[in-house]
């Protein structure tokens, strides 16, 4: 699995607003920052069921998670 960091107002859910990174910068809570995925053939995260209910409850209790981190600015 690898990190991919969300763009500046991407959509969290658009797996090509994604970038890879080595080492995800986020500071904050309220928004996703980035997801810990499989890459797919493009190397975009795979927003798997599993990972966008992690997503969802990230951003509902305002903490990361495993496969999430978040920030405070879009």
């Amino acid at each position: 699995m690898n990190w991919f960091q969300l763009k500046a107002n991407g959509d969290p859910t658009e797996p090509s607003d994604y970038s890879s990174t080595s080492s995800p910068s986020c500071a904050g809570t309220g928004k996703i920052c980035a997801v810990n995925a499989n890459p797919d053939a493009n190397n975009h995260p795979e927003l798997t069921e599993a990972l966008k209910d992690e997503m969802l409850q990230s951003i509902q209790s305002g903490v990361a998670r495993p496969n999430v981190r978040l920030r405070s600015t879009s």
